[in-house]
């Protein structure tokens, strides 16, 4: 089975305007052709015409088994009762983590203005998802964004997981310590490319994933994610499927460690392929 833990139904093409039930009905297209069992869809730090609220995908896909959401909150506009609301939502198992997006806006995980997003978290045990790395806006500042500024929240919040977007790209080493040093930071491989992947970048980030394997010495960590509708599906199943991974290991990063850390306790505890996996790290 595959969980993506990284998709969007935001529309990127706003010359053209996408209502959200299209969005939706695309996104359970590409799911159904690409064998995909259960997808994450990321609520935006924005709200228009073209990127939904959480409210309304939560309205959306209420009657929807195979999709969840991850709640975007924006730094410089949240107001108490957008926290309120969330909470009403985490409490019914609506949401099932919350969304930062430093880079596409100014500031640092670490600013105090958002201890009440993390003490939120906290109090209803889901994960915390930071992009991190490049931003598809040129507008971002990525000196925001870079994967060590996840280290001083995930020390000084340690009964918070935090999911670090991306691995970080292009800071995937650094990206890999803050996730080898902190057993409660993992991270997801989506929003790799743009489209589709080509042969000469596949055949690089192959090697750099290896790379990442290597480093941390186990796949315990990690999730499969796509960043769809900004990446392919097709083009990111393919890509995984040339990584040099252990059935079981496999079964870790595209199923079992979203389905643990997300607590996505209605989808089936298939056990893992029997093979030569890593050791869990501790706190994992």
């Amino acid at each position: 089975m595959i969980i993506d833990c990284h998709v969007h139904l935001n529309n990127y093409h706003e010359q053209i305007a996408v209502s959200l039930d299209e969005s939706l009905d695309k996104l359970q297209a590409a799911m159904a052709e690409n064998k995909v069992d259960y997808s994450l869809v990321l609520t935006s730090y924005l709200v228009n015409e073209h990127r939904p609220s959480t409210a309304q995908v939560v309205r959306a896909i209420e009657k929807i088994p195979a999709l969840g959401v991850v709640a975007g909150i924006s730094y410089s506009k949240y107001k108490q009762r957008d926290l309120r609301e969330l909470a009403d939502f985490l409490e019914d198992g609506l949401v099932k983590g919350l969304k930062l997006y430093p880079g596409y806006e100014p500031f640092y995980p670490h600013d105090p203005r958002l201890r009440l997003v993390y003490d939120l978290a906290e109090e209803f045990q889901v994960p915390v998802m930071i992009h991190s790395g490049d931003t598809f806006s040129p507008g971002g500042k990525v000196k925001y964004s870079h994967p060590l500024q996840v280290d001083e929240v995930a020390v000084d919040h340690r009964n918070v997981n935090f999911v670090i977007c991306h691995l970080g790209n292009p800071w995937l080493v650094d990206c890999m310590e803050v996730v080898y040093k902190n057993p409660n930071v993992y991270a997801d491989f989506s929003g790799l490319v743009l489209g589709d992947f080509t042969e000469a970048f596949e055949d690089y980030m192959e090697e750099q994933i290896a790379e990442v394997l290597l480093y941390a010495g186990e796949p315990n960590f990690l999730l499969y994610g796509t960043d769809w509708p900004i990446c392919s599906m097709k083009s990111y199943l393919d890509f995984v499927r040339q990584l040099k991974l252990s059935d079981e290991d496999r079964h870790k990063i595209m199923y079992a460690n979203a389905r643990r850390l997300f607590k996505l306790d209605h989808l089936p505890d298939i056990p893992a392929p029997k093979g030569n996996g890593a050791t869990p790290k501790p706190g994992k």
